[in-house]
């Protein structure tokens, strides 16, 4: 449950940051620190998680390629 709490949470305050006009930068450090949160999630409740991890990994996948094509990481 904590897991989940943390992802929720961290959902929240990225939620906050973009009303707020947060520089890009720092957004993607908060959608890098989700994805580990949502990763411990996935780990802490394994059952029926398929789509989730899949789902991440295509999240990382989508983060790594194109912000170091456009120099942002």
């Amino acid at each position: 449950m904590d897991e989940a709490r943390a992802v929720l949470e961290r959902l929240e305050r990225i939620d906050r940051l973009e009303r707020v006009g947060t520089p890009p930068r720092e957004l993607l450090e908060e959608v890098r620190a989700l994805l580990t949160e949502a990763e411990a999630w996935v780990r802490a409740e394994p059952r029926g998680t398929s789509r989730a991890e899949e789902a991440l990994e295509r999240c990382n996948d989508a983060l790594s390629k194109p912000f170091v094509a456009a120099g942002l990481c």
